[in-house]
């Protein structure tokens, strides 16, 4: 019997994304794609894709492939896509996006991954990261964006509390964000950004069930580098980001 810490069982998306959210943006997607017509789907940085997936379902002919580095996620990808009969459909590759060779897609999902897109140093990095996902998704399709932003400027307090290194200056505000989208040779057709009840949703779940195996195994060879780890996410979490940060989803049309 494996009893090892748990790995993110929980959540459902690997990001402040509700369930009538991403069942929102599927059928904007799907509305512009068209429900019946074959496309192609790219998700970069899919962890284990569920988006992905939904998606897919919504589009018969449909294909996708998704591209992590994580191996775990991905086999949970791999999974999920064979017990619900997407096999055939979607392709889960273990592979680095910067200067992917990728071909363009039909749609290309981006949620939490710009950092996948290149090796440049935030906050720069989200402009290389607009300026790639341009190059990859096709004319006439759409680029659904998840990236970091902040809701205000961020105390110095709750900067000590971030991550190491966490600055100001690291991620943009929503109306800059979008601004970047603009010159980056995007109209952005969707502005919407998740809510605290989404944030707090993923917070907890994403360290829920190993809370639940250190109040089992408090004595366990791994159980004090996991309560060290959780401990330290949470603090991050409760006294850094949390209202500070928040998540923009951009739904953007690439101009001819």
């Amino acid at each position: 019997m494996d009893d090892t810490p748990p790995r993110l069982t929980r959540l459902t998306f690997h990001g402040p994304l509700s369930e009538e959210r991403a069942a929102g943006l599927i059928r904007g997607l799907t509305d512009v794609v068209g429900s019946s017509a074959p496309a192609t789907v790219l998700d970069i940085g899919c962890g284990w894709g569920e988006f992905m997936l939904r998606l897919i379902e919504a589009m018969p002919g449909a294909t996708g492939v998704g591209i992590d580095v994580n191996e775990d996620d991905l086999a949970r990808g791999r999974v999920n896509a064979e017990t619900r009969g997407l096999a055939e459909r979607v392709e889960f590759v273990r592979e680095s996006a910067v200067d992917t060779a990728r071909d363009p897609a039909d749609i290309v999902l981006c949620f939490g991954a710009s950092h996948a897109l290149s090796d440049v140093r935030p906050p720069e990095h989200t402009t290389a990261a607009l300026h790639a996902l341009r190059r990859l998704v096709k004319p006439g399709g759409r680029v659904l964006l998840g990236e970091a932003f902040w809701q205000r400027p961020p105390a110095p307090n709750e900067l000590s509390a971030m991550w190491p290194g966490a600055s100001a200056s690291e991620f943009h505000d929503l109306s800059e964000l979008v601004d970047l989208a603009i010159d980056a040779g995007f109209r952005p057709a969707w502005i919407e950004s998740a809510n605290p009840d989404e944030w707090d949703h993923f917070e907890s779940a994403y360290q829920s069930d190993v809370e639940e195996w250190l109040a089992v195994h408090p004595d366990h060879p791994l159980a004090k580098e996991t309560r060290d780890r959780v401990d330290r996410h949470r603090k991050m979490w409760l006294r850094g980001y949390r209202g500070v940060m928040g998540l923009a989803y951009l739904t953007l049309v690439p101009v001819k």
